[in-house]
């Protein structure tokens, strides 16, 4: 466990919070002021942490920093943390404790001095922050202090905090506190406290475990603006809105124009669903279209042109596409548009839309156009390579499911070899795989789906699912000779046999299962033809 030796000048709030949260199992061992009212002091005695207190008695700073290591003998720390504690501090004491830590109110190197939320304030920035950095001796031989080296440490970490308009000076102090210093320095002392800090005074650098490069570094800035006020979040008693990142330049919901200014903004499950049908028709180099409904496919379908792939993918479950979402991967022509203002749909978005298509489009008072503005070669470049989801307390991180599933991937497992056009369906229904929640199983005929189950518990009911979706609401369509996705391992059987009994006579998987055994055997049996991919594509939201 390391101990602290915690040095405060008033109320030590960070102190207090780091002794809450105990990162990485550090506590405090000891908090020492310089003056006997500080408020640290009661409220450490009343957690049963050791107090002690050296007044500045008009001796020099040397003299008065071997008081305080006497002060400090006999109680045992591993590391120094400061926290307000108006008092510079030279080799005399910095070179007879372990690492000594300090957070400044600011981005360092700007704003060093005082007062620097004043500072920032009268600069006009936008955005503030905290450093807590290492404490390095700022003092001349004479124990004099030399301005350009006090806050001049090794920086640990960093936290941004905006500045927002009508900010003044202690309003702005108390969100640098609570947004910024009660983050950074529990990380900091965290990182110290297991022992993945290293410090390097030569360089004047900190070095933390996993910093050495990569998509999922040790430490990780996010910087976000707010883009929109939502009208309410997934549900009317809850509030939202739309922070953007403005480096990305991939092609994406959040940055494209509505182009018809009367119809009402996006809602915060518009975002969300028009985000995961883009993602799906970024898929495809033919024309692509995808009607989403709750973040899940009700159809999709590539073809020569966009009207056809449209109507093919409607076609899936016009009745669930009610009020859907449509994402092309083509610029929106006539024809197109005539097809998607056939049935009420909230939200369509394009490379880009004719003039033709924009006038019919714009006829729908409350259908919002969305336009990326770019070439339709542009879906397929990315330049965002991770997804990440906020818990309560942190957030997940982790790279964007960009795997390309390709015929040299597919492993025949069956007897019975896929013919060329299974093949094809089957890594059509592999790329709408990737966006079905799960558990998910597509059934595809061709390149368009023919029927989906979603998000469900069991693997064998979404067979059922899909099964019973195709046969009730697609159009024109039949599972009978159909492929069948899934992303994952069948556990057992029994969903093969299921698949055939509505007609399936081609399965694509990623295998894996203990019983992949048996579930070739029974696609054998039944005379069908399945293939493995080797990787899963679950998508759990």
């Amino acid at each position: 466990m390391t101990r602290i030796a915690g040095l405060a000048g008033n109320r030590g709030r960070n102190l207090l919070h780091i002794d809450d949260l105990e990162p990485g199992g550090a506590d405090l061992a000891v908090v020492l002021a310089t003056d006997a009212d500080a408020p640290v002091l009661d409220a450490a005695a009343e957690r049963d942490i050791p107090t002690e207190v050296v007044p500045l008695d008009g001796d020099s700073r040397r003299e008065h920093e071997r008081r305080v290591l006497d002060a400090l003998d006999g109680h045992g720390f591993d590391l120094v943390c400061l926290d307000g504690y108006m008092r510079i501090l030279s080799d005399t004491f910095l070179d007879e404790v372990p690492t000594t830590l300090n957070v400044h109110p600011s981005l360092l190197p700007s704003f060093p001095g005082m007062d620097a939320w004043g500072d920032a304030l009268d600069a006009g920035v936008k955005t503030v922050g905290c450093t807590v950095h290492v404490v390095t001796d700022a003092t001349d031989a004479d124990g004099e202090v030399v301005e350009s080296e006090v806050d001049a440490g090794p920086i640990v970490t960093q936290e941004p905090v905006p500045v927002y308009e009508g900010d003044v000076r202690d309003s702005l102090k108390e969100r640098v506190l609570h947004e910024g210093e009660f983050r950074a320095y529990p990380r900091a002392v965290k990182w110290f406290a297991e022992d993945r800090a290293t410090v390097d005074a030569e360089s004047n650098t900190v070095a933390v475990a996993g910093d050495e490069g990569g998509p999922l570094p040790a430490r990780r800035v996010v910087s976000e603006d707010r883009h929109a006020d939502l009208r309410y979040g997934e549900n009317p008693h809850q509030d939202a809105a739309l922070y953007a990142d403005y480096t990305c330049e991939e092609p994406s919901v959040v940055h494209a124009d509505q182009l018809n200014e009367g119809a009402k903004a996006l809602s915060y499950n518009n975002y969300n669903d028009a985000d995961g049908a883009l993602n799906l028709v970024k898929e495809f180099d033919e024309p692509a279209a995808a009607v989403i409904k709750h973040t899940n496919p009700a159809g999709c379908a590539t073809a020569d042109t966009l009207a056809d792939a449209y109507a093919d993918a409607l076609a899936t479950d016009a009745k669930s596409a009610f009020g859907g979402i449509v994402a092309l991967n083509r610029e929106c022509d006539a024809e197109t548009a005539e097809l998607v203002t056939d049935s009420f749909k909230e939200v369509v978005v394009a490379p880009g839309y004719t003039d033709e298509a924009l006038d019919t489009l714009c006829e729908k008072k409350n259908l919002r156009v969305l336009d990326l503005a770019c070439e339709p070669a542009a879906l397929r470049e990315t330049s965002e390579p991770m997804t990440s989801k906020e818990l309560v307390g942190g957030r997940l991180v982790q790279e964007r499911d960009l795997a390309a599933v390709t015929r040299s991937d597919l492993e025949v497992v069956t007897e019975r070899e896929p013919t060329d056009e299974e093949i094809e369906t089957m890594l059509f229904a592999w790329k709408v795989q990737k966006h079905v929640k799960s558990n998910g199983i597509v059934f595809a005929t061709d390149t368009e789906t023919v029927g989906l189950g979603v998000g469900q518990v069991s693997r064998v009911d979404a067979v059922e699912i899909a099964a019973m979706k195709a046969d009730r609401d697609a159009e024109g369509k039949s599972v009978e000779g159909a492929v069948m996705g899934s992303d994952a391992f069948f556990p057992f059987p029994d969903a093969v046999e299921k698949a055939a009994e509505a007609g399936i006579e081609a399965v694509i998987q990623p295998g894996g299962s203990k019983n992949d055994d048996k579930v070739i055997e029974a696609a054998d049996e039944l005379g069908m033809t399945m293939v493995m991919t080797g990787q899963r594509c679950f998508r759990h939201d």
